[in-house]
């Protein structure tokens, strides 16, 4: 009986390689797998959409909780006012929630992974970006849509009409609202959804950073399930690609940078009317 237990042991023991493949698998699972592509369009002179996009792991002892910071932000004003106005956001805003969040992990303190703690730094950063472009490029403006990642819950900030989507298996879920005047008009019945979407004032924006005063922020928060995605688009990719060409192409990419470049031309193939900015995020499977 001793030597059969044995023999058994030996011949379902897993190969070196077979071992690997597991390991591997197992370390893809425990990591953000991210896409990310930005384009001029065909109609404009530069590009004034910004993008950050950070993730961060440890090994060892407990570890850290996978931290992924992406933010988007489409500037408005030109005469080269936009692509400054959209770069200075995105980074006050990044400055301020590594501060408040990561660094402090780094610490050996808790990552406050509470809901409304997190809020009200995402808020907090909102208000300091929309004081500086006020400050630094008056006249200027930006769209600023912001998605703090611990594992994987997704903590959103946004203003303006850059949108995040839940990307899951039967198509697309729009999370954010449009901080525009016809999605406005839609909102009071005043408009139908078909006549927003020729609408001559379909671009202006009623909400965005760098406007003078007291600025509003939406705040969401939302568990991506497995098997699904967080997309951050602006309008240049929206505006121009139904939804359910989006989800197709999401699909049926081999990977979330294939996903995002394939959004790129689809947009440009479309008239490329504006710039074109899309991220791609599968979070960390829950253990």
């Amino acid at each position: 009986m001793g030597f059969w237990r044995i023999f058994r042991r030996r011949k379902v023991a897993p190969r070196p390689e077979e071992k690997r493949e597991k390991a591997e698998a197992a370390l893809a699972a425990d990591h953000f797998r991210v896409g990310w592509a930005t384009d001029i369009g065909q109609m404009r002179q530069r590009n004034e959409d910004a993008v950050l996009v950070m993730t961060a792991y440890q090994t060892g002892g407990h570890g850290l909780v996978p931290f992924g910071l992406f933010i988007l932000a489409d500037g408005m004003g030109g005469h080269r006012l936009g692509d400054i106005a959209s770069a200075l956001a995105i980074r006050t805003v990044a400055r301020h929630i590594i501060a408040e969040t990561f660094l402090h992990t780094l610490e050996g303190e808790e990552p406050g992974a509470d809901q409304p703690a997190l809020r009200e730094i995402l808020i907090d950063a909102y208000h300091r970006a929309n004081d500086a472009v006020a400050r630094e490029v008056p006249g200027a403006g930006t769209t600023l849509t912001c998605v703090l990642f611990l594992g994987s819950r997704a903590y959103i900030a946004h203003v303006g009409d850059s949108r995040a989507y839940l990307v899951h298996p039967d198509g697309l879920d729009q999370i954010t609202r449009d901080h525009s005047l016809v999605d406005r008009l839609v909102e009071l019945g005043q408009l139908t959804p078909a006549e927003a979407a020729n609408h001559p004032h379909r671009n202006v924006l009623y909400r965005a950073v760098g406007q003078k005063g007291e600025l509003e922020v939406e705040t969401y928060m939302r568990v991506i399930p497995p098997g699904s995605r967080l997309l951050l688009c602006s309008d240049g990719l929206w505006g121009v690609v139904d939804e359910g060409t989006i989800s197709q192409i999401i699909r049926d990419a081999p990977s979330p940078q294939a996903a995002c470049d394939r959004l790129i031309q689809a947009a440009n193939e479309a008239g490329g009317r504006d710039n074109i900015t899309a991220i791609l995020v599968e979070p960390p499977r829950e253990t």
